[in-house]
């Protein structure tokens, strides 16, 4: 895989011939991904399951990072198994913990070519927070991802062409980053405002990767997966969306996979993607269910002082 070269600036260079109904095997057909190590994390379930193993298929060497390693053995397994790849392997990872995080970074040995930013929880009914004092869907969904992502960044410039995948959710289009309170010890707590501010977090992360990493061939996206009945909905009481806008888990990885390791995003980065394609900036909320990205998500100044303001909190 060959994703080395100058940030695209042109929106036909992120339009693909998927859409809403691909899946990750079709997003993959033909590409070989021998040679190259894709980590993903929160891979013992739901779409993380599908993204690790469309990965494996292809090729790669794919290390699941999990919280509970047991599972994510048993989920490496089946990978391995399915496609015939044994070269999937497992690490324990919180990323409630900055110090787990830590850990995993430090062990990493040599080049990592995708880093697939996918673990998440999702409106936690109550406020709680991580032993450092950070409000947990923040800490969990940006912050541990932003530490993991910073830990690796010299394996990823190793890689000579690496791609991160920030996984966000179109409910980003609910909340911006509000910088002074973001544990919220003054805010009202709202679970899926926590979750819609947590998720523009992790755009932003990837707008910042692209500006500061590309020259060294590192870019990063972020995507909306789609509205797929995994675990990840177990506090909202279910999925609520329409039929027809539902995904399967198959469908739901492949803007995942595609933003990866398609060939057809080299270079690539700063960008948010649903449905295999780069997602419209939308002014305004749509209606329930609508697509697109807040300008506030891709802005520039919001990305550096997100990552200006993440590296204190780490300390």
């Amino acid at each position: 895989m060959t994703v080395r070269g100058i940030v695209a600036t042109m929106t036909e260079s992120s339009q693909t011939p998927f859409g809403f109904s691909s899946t990750a095997d079709e997003v993959l057909a033909g590409v070989d991904l021998s040679g190259t190590r894709a980590l993903v994390t929160g891979a013992s379930s739901g779409v993380g399951v599908e993204t690790a193993r469309a990965l494996a298929a292809a090729g790669a060497d794919v290390v699941l990072g999990v919280r509970n390693v047991d599972a994510g053995r048993r989920t490496a397994a089946g990978i391995s198994e399915s496609t015939g790849n044994p070269a999937v392997g497992v690490g324990h990872l919180d990323l409630a913990d900055l110090g787990s995080v830590r850990a995993f970074a430090g062990a990493w040995d040599g080049p990592l070519h995708m880093l697939v930013n996918n673990a998440g929880i999702m409106a936690l009914p109550e406020l709680t927070r991580t032993p450092q004092g950070r409000e947990t869907q923040f800490a969990v969904n940006f912050l541990g991802h932003f530490a993991l992502t910073l830990g690796l960044h010299d394996a990823l410039a190793r890689a000579e062409g690496a791609r991160v995948v920030s996984v966000s959710s179109n409910a980003h289009l609910y909340a911006p980053v509000v910088f002074d309170d973001l544990d919220y010890r003054f805010r009202l707590y709202h679970p899926i405002g926590a979750y819609a501010e947590s998720k523009t977090a992790v755009v932003l992360l990837a707008v910042e990767a692209t500006r500061r990493w590309s020259g060294e061939g590192i870019v990063a996206n972020a995507v909306h997966p789609g509205a797929i009945a995994t675990n990840l909905q177990r506090h909202t009481g279910g999925l609520q969306t329409p039929p027809e806008r539902r995904k399967s888990v198959e469908q739901g990885a492949a803007t995942s996979v595609l933003v990866a390791a398609s060939p057809l995003l080299a270079g690539v980065g700063g960008r948010y993607f649903e449905d295999c394609a780069e997602s419209r900036v939308v002014h305004e909320r749509p209606p329930s269910f609508g697509g697109g990205v807040a300008p506030f998500a891709l802005d520039p100044a919001n990305a550096e002082r997100l990552w200006e303001t993440a590296l204190t909190l780490m300390a």
